[in-house]
Formats: C-alpha cells, sequence, structure tokens
C-alpha cells in the first residue's frame, strides 16, 4: 500500500476537515446570491466553447453542506458515463464486500499422502485476486515443496468456478480484446506489476547489437513470441497479440528499450503455466497434465494466500482506473449477494445499491465503463455522491479518488497533470472518465469558503479536441467559489502543455503514463 505524501496532507487539510462533515442535510431553498449567479455565468461561458456546439453536455454542482443546487444543466440527461461508473461499483463494493474484504486463493490436495508421494490430483483454487503476482504463485508452489511433496500422480486442477466462464463484456469493443485495459476476467489471473494489471503480461524490446532482444515479466513461455523487429535509427516498434490466440507479433524498429502490456487470452491457462513451473522449480513434479474443474468435495487445504483488503486496493483500483479491479469485483459482489459470480448478479447488487441510495437514471452493462451502452445521468451521480457521505467507509473511499494536481502517482492518480497551479490542486477528488467521443469528471471540491461541493461534468458527443480542459475550468471555477465576493470572468486554468490524453483515461496508455 503507498503511503500518501507530506505535501498532500497539508495541501489538503482545509478540504479534509470540510468532507469528514456529516452527511448533508435535505436541500434547503435559499435566494440566490451574487456569487451563484456569478457561477452560472462563469460556466455558462465556459460551455460556450465551440468544441460542444454539436456535443451534449450535462452539468450538475450541489453544495454538499446544504444540498442546494448551485448550477444544473441537463441534469437528467442519460449520457455515457465512461469510467465514472466506476464510482458506483466501488461503492457498491465498498457497502456489499467491505472494506476488509480479502481474496483468498488455495493449494488443495485430493487422495492422500505417503512418504514425499501425493496419490492424487493438486488444485489451484482462486477467488478473482487482482493482486497475485508471480511470486506469489512461487511461493505457494514453495509451501507445497515445505509440505514435503516431491510427486503428484494426478492432475494439477485448475479451479476458477467461483466466477462463471464469462471472459470478456457483452458490449465491448472487439478491436480491444488483446489490450490490457480489456483482459479477460477470471477468477484464476496474475499481474505483471504492482499496478496489479491482472490478466496481462509486459513484452519488452532492447536493441542487442544487430538483433532485437524480447523478454518478458514475468518470465514465461506461455506466450508464443514472433519477432519481426529489426533495429533502427529510431523506435517505432508495434507489439500486438494476435486476436483469439496466444501468438504476439512483434514487427517495426527498435533503437531504445520499450515495452507494451498485452492481454493473454486466457488467464486460468497461463497461471496454470505460471504455477506448474514454479512447482518444477521447487522440485515437485506433477505427473498428470493440467485441467480445469471445481475442487473435488474433501479436499484438503496445503497452502493458500490473502490479497490486501479491499480498502488498500481501492488505490490503485481508484487512483489508476483499473478495469479490470472493476469487473472482478463486480462478480465478487454477485458471488456473495447470489452466490452467482456473474456480471448479471454483480451489476443487479450495484444498480440495487445506486437505487436504495436514491438513483433515478442509470444503466449498468459493465462495471468499469468499457461498454458504451453504459449510462448515467449527471444528477445520478451528484445523488451517488451526496449519498455515499453518510457511509461509514466514505473517508477511506474518498481518498481512493484522484486528486488534482498532486504529481505522486498514487495520490493524483489520472489527475495528477491536471489543475496544476490552480486553488483545485490537492483539493479536487474526483473520477475521471475516458473513451473516443466521452470524458467526464465528478467528483468533490471544497469552495473559497470552505465549503463543500459535489460535481458531476459529462461531455459526450464531441468530434475533434479532448475538452478535458472544460472540466478542469468548471473544477478550478468551484475551487473558487464564493458565496459573497463574486470572482468575475473565468481566466485561462491550465497551459496548453499540460493537456491529458483525449480517447483514453491517459492511466491506459502505458508506457505512457498520466
Amino acid at each position: 500500500m503507498r503511503r500518501t505524501s507530506a505535501s498532500l496532507v497539508a495541501g489538503a487539510l482545509v478540504a479534509a476537515l470540510a468532507w469528514a462533515s456529516s452527511p448533508s442535510s435535505p436541500a434547503v431553498a435559499l435566494e440566490p446570491s451574487a456569487g451563484v449567479a456569478d457561477l452560472t455565468q462563469d460556466i455558462n461561458q465556459i460551455l460556450s466553447d465551440s468544441r460542444l456546439t454539436i456535443a451534449r453536455a450535462g452539468v450538475v454542482v450541489k453544495s454538499a453542506a446544504t444540498g442546494e443546487e448551485l448550477y444544473a444543466t441537463d441534469a437528467g440527461k442519460l449520457l455515457i458515463p465512461a469510467s465514472n461508473t466506476k464510482l458506483f461499483t466501488s461503492a457498491a463494493a465498498a457497502e456489499t464486500l467491505g472494506l476488509d474484504y480479502r481474496f483468498p486463493t488455495t493449494v488443495l490436495n485430493t487422495g492422500r499422502k505417503t512418504g514425499s508421494i501425493l496419490t492424487g490430483d493438486l488444485v489451484l483454487r482462486g477467488t478473482g485476486d487482482p493482486t497475485m503476482l508471480a511470486g506469489d504463485y512461487d511461493a505457494l508452489a514453495a509451501k507445497v515443496a515445505a509440505a514435503g511433496i516431491k510427486v503428484v500422480t494426478g492432475k494439477l486442477v485448475a479451479d476458477d468456478t467461483w466466477f462463471d466462464s464469462q471472459r470478456l463484456g457483452n458490449d465491448w469493443s472487439w478491436d480491444d480484446e488483446t489490450a490490457y485495459y480489456a483482459a479477460p476476467i477470471s477468477a484464476l489471473t496474475a499481474s505483471p506489476d504492482r499496478d496489479y494489471d491482472a490478466g496481462s503480461v509486459i513484452v519488452a524490446v532492447a536493441a542487442d547489437g544487430d538483433k532485437v532482444k524480447v523478454s518478458t515479466t514475468p518470465e514465461t513461455d506461455y506466450l508464443k513470441i514472433v519477432n519481426k523487429a529489426t533495429v533502427g535509427s529510431a523506435t517505432n516498434v508495434l507489439i500486438e497479440r494476435q486476436h483469439g490466440t496466444r501468438t504476439v507479433v512483434i514487427t517495426g524498429t527498435v533503437a531504445a528499450p520499450y515495452q507494451e502490456w498485452v492481454a493473454v487470452d486466457d488467464p486460468t491457462a497461463y497461471v496454470s503455466s505460471l504455477f506448474r513451473k514454479s512447482l518444477a522449480k521447487h522440485g515437485v513434479k506433477v505427473l498428470g497434465p493440467t485441467a480445469a474443474g471445481a475442487t473435488p468435495e474433501g479436499a484438503k487445504e496445503l497452502a493458500g494466500h490473502e490479497s490486501m483488503t479491499l480498502g488498500e486496493l481501492l488505490v490503485p483500483f481508484m487512483k489508476l482506473s483499473n478495469n479490470i479491479h472493476a469487473e472482478i469485483l463486480t462478480k465478487a459482489m454477485g458471488r456473495k449477494a447470489a452466490d452467482q459470480g456473474t456480471w448479471a448478479a454483480g451489476l443487479k447488487v450495484s444498480t440495487d445499491f445506486a437505487k436504495a441510495n436514491g438513483v433515478q437514471v442509470i444503466n449498468m452493462r459493465d462495471g468499469s465503463g468499457l461498454s458504451r451502452r453504459d449510462g448515467f445521468s449527471p444528477g445520478s451521480i451528484a445523488q451517488l455522491l451526496t449519498a455515499v457521505r453518510g457511509k461509514p467507509w466514505f473517508q477511506t473511499w474518498y481518498e481512493s479518488l484522484p486528486i488534482a494536481g498532486n504529481a505522486d502517482r498514487f495520490v493524483g492518480g489520472t489527475l495528477r497533470s491536471r489543475m496544476r497551479n490552480t486553488p483545485a490542486a490537492n483539493n479536487v477528488h474526483a473520477k475521471t472518465g475516458s473513451l473516443t467521443g466521452v470524458t467526464s469528471l465528478s467528483g468533490y471540491v471544497t469552495s473559497a469558503e470552505g465549503e463543500p461541493l459535489i460535481f458531476s461534468i459529462m461531455l459526450n458527443q464531441y468530434l475533434s479536441g479532448s475538452p478535458k480542459d472544460i472540466e478542469d475550468k468548471i473544477a478550478v471555477r468551484l475551487a473558487q467559489f464564493s458565496r459573497a465576493n463574486p470572482v468575475g470572468a473565468a481566466a485561462q486554468l491550465r497551459s496548453a502543455d499540460d493537456a491529458p490524453a483525449g480517447d483514453l483515461e491517459c492511466s491506459w496508455l502505458k508506457p505512457v503514463q498520466c
């Protein structure tokens, strides 16, 4: 778990005190002040940007202290949220699973052990832990060896039945199938790094004399590498897994080292290969083949591993907008609530939670927001953000949101390069969202007078030029908001060289980071 930097603690003290207050009281009808009228004028001016002429824009701003609506345009319209969907998934998971929830991964055996020989099968059972690294599977293999087992006469059984066999979301794009941010979902999976990009492998290339050297993290022979790249004067290389296969084709030229995150085709089979290799490394020989299946009745546990808590996982999940975490948590909620590790069961948990907290306009098709059929209204997002303030887990959840302008990657997250050196820096806690033609930003900000505000900004169907700077201008203007003192015309709030990527969450654009 990463520690929050001292600069964040100092810079966000006022905001933290504001958000530590009790839940908002019912909306109070107040006479519009000069400050509110000024805010309305400025947001209208910001939204008059020519890039939004043919686009759809929905914006809601509320006082968390009074419930008063300070600004709204198209608050009830159904719009594509992109990763703002994760606000609903993460909140429902905190409520349903609890912040202390952990994912166990276990090794069990059937049959009987005689001396160093296990007559029976060895079973690896997962429950979806997205934080499992190759080293964790190696540690489990070491525990098997430490139990005195040297030969397994039966099979290595991979039990991923905690979740169903549907690997990809119903509406996910075909051309995302090989992308690490749309990796297949399985109850047995592995991550190559401590961003916990479950279901993917890092493939790296480097010039080695007149040849291109290829390596993977972790080391694995699961992928078939076809290296057609050549050494050149510049690095212009494509590393891509062929759809529906384990084959990764590398083309282009390499001058400087480069790496790419690649989704595996079958996380369960990939994990099985890692575990079998580790067993062999520790002197455990499995005579039978690898097979998928459920753990037999009466199997005895040999070794186990538990993940970090959900409260800790919220940091890489929300800060880096990790899609796979969202989908795994969705299926985990379905398993807990209905004993079904399916998207349908998990999404029902999320939508029921939202509706129980006053959310009206919502259409959830997945947990991450990859689906372009997900639909929320800005008003519904604002309602969720209002309702969760009263939850016992709120403070942990609130701190997991990206924090504007904080350069620490596990504090600022997808907002770390945005709104720097403005009143919004170390103040705005908000979830970003990006797909082609879609951007959103929803969360919390403390005004210039210390008033906690809730906002949701959703921009859809723009054709060119990322309008994320429009979101930033609104958020900064909210940080400047004063009921008593008008701020005046909205200023240029960010330099052009700070502009984030437009079509995808910046944290998805590895190896380039936001």
